[in-house]
């Protein structure tokens, strides 16, 4: 067996081309002056401290903040994950209930255990054709905003789909004017040009997250939180981020973050980009169900991000396993992610428009690959049970028997999954990526849940101890 090191080796060795985090792509050219190992170091003179900014720390943060809008921002080294933490740390300090959506990123669910407070779940709308959950059911009562502490919301989703903000903003002006607006940016941090929907900042979010790695040039693990207003006490806030961040920061990543912030304001790479994708459209979309601008405006879409390529393959008779088999064996393409129907691709700053027409190449010799494989026994039959289906999870989330926190530390014992209909969950199940939980701790097994996870094959799962078919739940009575 290969060691990590040997297998990193390798997979560069193969040359692929990455429609997949991060953004850098592994161009060096972000990279330059940036020298690994002699500028992996820590807190030493002149190179001042995260937790305690006075120095150069705090004008690379300044910088960032005048460059995306905030009122101040923070470097965040543990990833966007303490960011999401850090928001429900930051909130009141009483207990509460915040308004979240279902479909949020699993690190949510973390921060609503460390911090306590209780969701109110807006549920998912699953776009039929792609079945998956890409729009925003937001219907809630003005009673809601009276007991609230927060509104979290994610923008965009993982698949780059935007929900209708004007709503909420409204509510929040006429029944609750000091309820803080969370936003999980974290696959939108490139949002500064006019081609791109607009920054959660510009719209008036009090707490916004950027995943700067995910799109930007930072490399991986590195993100930013920003903050503007009075809703959101700020020396609360930076006591959450000293509890959840490493005190040994590193300075490789902090350097790419400042790096990121710069390279951020190159509007013209992502023009030319822009330009290679709608040429992608026009040559495969006709045959490809593509997501595009014309399904903006329904199943609780508003806006979408052209940068997020998601493909659906069911019209071609391929399952999207055997395409990307294709794609990665003919073209040398990795994509960010695919289940049994649907293929994700990922652009960020550093792709290249030849990069795009590439996938372009190959999606279209895909296209044609596929009129002979449907005669020579590849196609597939049918859905299989690999994908695990939103569609039957939308009609009723389930039921919230104890908040995440009291779940987490409640007793709990392990039980054959067949035997956990009714139970509650000790554990978060999570398909990863994108790391949305099926089921979130606290909550109650139902059916369609159940069924979802015993015809399952996959093993994208996180949070599961065992998924051979063994759960936790709370030890009851």
């Amino acid at each position: 067996m290969l060691s990590l090191g040997e297998e990193l080796l390798k997979y560069q060795q193969d040359g692929f081309l990455s429609f997949h985090t991060p953004g850098h792509k592994g161009k060096c050219e972000f990279f330059k002056g940036l020298n690994f190992p002699e500028h992996d170091l820590t807190e030493l003179p002149g190179l001042d401290m995260l937790h305690a900014p006075q120095g150069v720390l705090a004008e690379a943060q300044k910088r960032a903040a005048q460059v995306f809008g905030a009122e101040e921002s923070f470097f965040l080294v543990n990833g966007a994950t303490a960011g999401n933490q850090a928001m429900f740390l930051a909130l009141s300090q009483k207990k509460g209930k915040v308004l979240i959506e279902r479909q949020s990123h699993r690190s949510v669910s973390a921060g609503l255990i460390l911090s306590g407070l209780e969701p109110i779940y807006l549920k998912p709308i699953v776009h039929p054709e792609f079945r998956l959950p890409l729009g925003l059911n937001y219907d809630i009562g003005s009673e809601v905003w009276a007991e609230i502490q927060g509104v979290h919301i994610t923008y965009p989703s993982y698949y780059g789909t935007l929900p209708d903000i004007a709503p909420i903003l409204r509510d929040r002006e006429l029944h609750g004017p000091s309820v803080p607006i969370l936003v999980d940016q974290a696959h939108g941090s490139h949002y500064l040009s006019e081609i791109f929907p607009p920054s959660a900042l510009s719209w008036g979010a009090d707490l916004v997250l950027h995943s700067s790695h995910k799109t930007l040039s930072a490399l991986t693990q590195a993100a930013m939180l920003h903050v503007q207003g009075e809703r959101i006490a700020k020396n609360r806030l930076r006591q959450a981020l000293e509890i959840l961040q490493s005190s040994s920061p590193s300075y490789l990543l902090m350097a790419s973050l400042e790096r990121s912030v710069e390279f951020a304001l190159d509007e013209k790479r992502w023009e030319l980009l822009y330009e290679a994708v709608q040429d992608l459209h026009e040559q495969v979309s006709k045959v490809l169900r593509i997501f595009n601008k014309d399904d903006q405006g329904q199943y609780g879409i508003a806006q979408w991000d052209w940068s997020k390529i998601l493909v659906n393959t069911s019209s071609i008779g391929l399952s999207a396993t055997v395409s990307v088999e294709f794609l990665r064996s003919h073209f040398r393409i990795e994509p960010e992610l695919w289940d049994d129907e649907n293929i994700l691709f990922v652009l960020g700053i550093g792709n290249t428009p030849e990069e795009v027409q590439r996938l372009t190449q190959g999606l279209s010799a895909m296209i044609e690959w596929a009129k002979t494989a449907n005669h020579s026994g590849v196609k597939t039959s049918g859905l299989n049970k690999e994908k695990v289906s939103f569609s039957e999870w939308e009609l009723s989330l389930p039921p919230i028997r104890m908040t995440p926190r009291e779940a987490f530390l409640a007793p709990k014992r392990q039980i054959p999954l067949r035997e956990s209909l009714g139970k509650i969950l000790g554990e978060s199940i999570s398909p990863y990526p994108p790391g949305i939980p099926l089921v979130a701790m606290g909550e109650e097994m139902t059916y369609e849940v159940l069924e979802a996870l015993l015809h399952s094959s996959s093993n994208r799962w996180q949070g599961w101890d065992k998924p051979e078919q063994a759960i936790w739940i709370i030890e009851e009575g």
